[in-house]
């Protein structure tokens, strides 16, 4: 695996812009890529992911590695030091959006496994570069495992190095409070909706969340607040809606979660609608996909089959990796929370590095992470 190579392909693809549904570039670049590494099947999906198989001598176990390429946007009027698309190598960090969250475990993913000794691998080793996953967590990625079918499955997330076991969910609340209109001049013949909103941020606020001991504490996160009618001239509002990124921990389900609103005694005579919300989304290749936005948790023991292997491999090559946990969801919330494929999580840069300004990416941490990745492959299809 030539180090060099590595680290000028992950230039190349934070040179590409790549919001969700706007992958295409950064995709066939990838493509061209796998191809030119000799992996012996390489094709994009319906959604524009793209996939590429290194087949062992012998038969065995599937394994897949993923790596979502879309990104985060640039925020206006927030400036970066550097170009966030110019790939600039400064003091061994490599800077620019997407570096950390993730091309750079995309590029090491592909360097890896494309440096695979076929002749000692039992079974195949397969690359995801997923589309849209920003947006909707692990949807894209179900095409690719509904396809390859994997027995292993390793997100390429920032773990810092370390192995996580766990991650994580999000859900995507949708709550509306329902007023009666009237001229703002006698508001006491109305009822305002906003007002009625505000009883139940309150409530919402004074709710005691779980907390997990790896992966610390469930979250509400009030992401916007609109009333209609807007503007409201001289009238007082009759609908009220907000939005919540809930953070889920391991075994939440929907109904539960919204119970935990719904059924609060302080808001029984609040007109109050809850639901998940749900996301359409449309990818670069024109595919839509439409679902609820509800993405589980997942954990597994340390002393699962996959995780002591997969960690085994990274301290064999010199990978100092101990068991971790996401904060964040992830792609695998499909792949281990919801079609239960043993999962890990392993990459370079921390959490902190995601969506951030200046977003950074250590060149050694890069060249690890491939390493790792090459390890955990080879301990998989022995």
């Amino acid at each position: 695996m030539e180090s060099h190579r590595l680290i000028a392909f992950t230039q190349e693809l934070v040179r590409l812009p790549s919001l969700s549904g706007s992958e295409g570039p950064v995709a066939s670049r990838i493509q061209h890529e796998m191809q030119l590494l000799g992996f012996d099947r390489v094709w994009m999906d319906t959604n524009g992911s793209v996939v590429g198989v290194v087949e062992g001598n012998r038969p065995g176990k599937t394994v897949l590695f993923d790596a979502h390429i879309d990104t985060v946007g640039i925020a206006p009027g927030v400036p970066w030091v550097h170009d966030p698309f110019g790939g600039t190598v400064e003091e061994g960090v490599l800077y620019g959006r997407g570096a950390a969250d993730m091309k750079g475990a995309l590029a090491a993913m592909v360097h890896a496994v494309a440096a695979l000794d076929r002749t000692r691998l039992a079974g195949r080793a397969v690359v995801s570069a997923s589309t849209l996953e920003e947006v909707l967590e692990g949807v894209a990625l179900k095409t690719v495992m509904d396809t390859v079918q994997p027995d292993f499955v390793v997100i390429g997330e920032s773990t810092d190095l370390n192995l996580s076991r766990g991650g994580r969910g999000r859900a995507e609340l949708h709550l509306t409070t329902v007023g009666r209109p009237s001229h703002s001049s006698a508001p006491h013949l109305g009822r305002n909706a906003v007002l009625e909103m505000m009883q139940v941020i309150a409530a919402i606020e004074r709710i005691e969340l779980p907390v997990d001991p790896v992966m610390g504490p469930a979250i509400f996160a009030l992401t916007d607040i609109v009333s209609d009618p807007y503007p409201g001239h001289s009238v007082i509002p009759t609908l009220c809606k907000v939005t919540y990124d809930r953070r889920l921990l391991p075994g939440e389900r929907a109904e539960t979660v919204l119970a935990a609103v719904t059924a609060l005694p302080e808001l029984a005579a609040v007109p109050l609608q809850a639901a998940v919300g749900v996301g359409e989304y449309t990818a670069f290749t024109g595919a839509v996909h439409r679902c609820e936005k509800f993405f589980p948790a997942w954990l597994y023991p340390v002393e699962h089959p996959w995780i002591a292997t997969a960690l085994a491999a990274l301290n064999a090559a010199g990978v100092a990796a101990q068991p971790s946990a996401y904060r964040f969801c992830t792609n695998a919330a499909y792949s281990a929370g919801v079609a239960q494929v043993p999962t890990v999580g392993f990459g370079p840069a921390s959490e902190a590095d995601a969506h951030v300004i200046d977003e950074r990416l250590r060149l050694e941490d890069l060249i690890q992470a491939a390493r790792g990745y090459q390890a955990i492959a080879e301990a998989a299809l022995r």
